[in-house]
């Protein structure tokens, strides 16, 4: 119901629940898999690939509008929590909450049928993985326990945002399971894992007393402390590694790439404490070297395959 002091949803808010800053943690799964289709000689068409892009940046949008709501609804998100003015408009503007909830659904739908229209050429495989990434998205953020706040939570959203994205676009290039891009997807997993962790290890005391059963709740801080930073290595040792092996030489552009623009925000994880009070600055720093650092997994394969394929 409409309230006397609520204000418009104007394109500002909407651009601030769709938080742009996420977008790379579900557009660079799409363009790794993109480029790791030209490397295995899949075909996708130039208009199918930008449309994956669109479809991942709607899905995600549709994600952190639909989490910004639940938490709101929730009470799991206020004032007191270090969360950023830019993105947290419920908690700050006096939007019609209905109003939020229905863009984030109408984000999802405008994916789905754009998703649909990509892949329906190639047969039922990749829209079946489709449907499977939009059930999570939904009960990742709603329903009485949503995933978000389980356990399961980090690994859930990186094996579908930084796994099934790319599982499902390489099926639409000839309607056929690549198990392997799993695999080679592995540094999307882990980061966009890391996103999560990096949220829920600064709210364990907050969502302890709420009740949310997280892994860093589950784990405790010194053990998530302990887990983060070994991610954080593993992380950083794959995509030095990765592209080396699947274009050898070419793949040096990574290590290159990545130390160069993001060793300071490697540096930065590896030695935070995860304390609640620098959440804000900690959330862009993981954003950040999930761009910076994936995309120089990305940039290595799209080099070899513009001067050495």
């Amino acid at each position: 119901m409409q309230r006397k002091d609520d204000r418009p949803l104007t394109p500002r808010f909407i651009l601030r629940l769709a938080n742009p800053n996420s977008w790379p943690a579900s557009v660079c799964p799409a363009l790794f898999a993109e480029v790791w289709c030209l490397l295995s000689g899949l075909a996708l068409s130039a208009i199918q690939n930008i449309a994956f892009v669109i479809v991942c940046v709607l899905m995600q949008s549709s994600v952190n509008t639909l989490n910004d709501y639940m938490d709101y609804v929730k009470g799991a998100d206020t004032r007191e929590d270090n969360v950023a003015v830019e993105d947290a408009v419920l908690v700050y503007e006096n939007v019609n909450p209905m109003s939020v909830l229905l863009l984030g659904v109408g984000f999802l739908a405008a994916a789905a049928l754009i998703g649909i229209a990509a892949s329906i050429s190639a047969g039922f495989l990749p829209l079946i993985i489709g449907i499977i990434g939009g059930l999570v998205v939904v009960f990742y953020s709603c329903g009485p326990t949503p995933i978000s706040y389980l356990p399961a939570g980090e690994m859930v959203s990186g094996f579908v945002m930084g796994g099934l994205i790319p599982l499902g676009i390489a099926a639409a290039s000839d309607n056929r399971l690549h198990p392997a891009i799993l695999l080679w997807s592995l540094p999307f997993i882990i980061g966009i894992a890391l996103i999560m962790m990096s949220n829920n290890g600064s709210d364990i005391e907050k969502d302890e007393r709420s009740g949310r059963k997280t892994l860093p709740v589950m784990l405790g801080r010194g053990r998530t402390l302990k887990l983060y930073r070994v991610l954080v290595i593993i992380w950083m040792a794959l995509i030095t590694v990765f592209p080396i092996i699947l274009v050898g030489k070419w793949g040096i552009v990574s290590p290159v790439f990545w130390i160069i623009t993001a060793g300071g925000l490697f540096r930065f994880l590896l030695t935070d404490d995860l304390d609640p009070g620098n959440r804000i600055k900690r959330m862009k720093t993981i954003a950040a070297a999930n761009l910076l650092g994936n995309e120089a997994y990305i940039l290595a394969i799209a080099v070899y395959l513009a001067f050495a394929a």
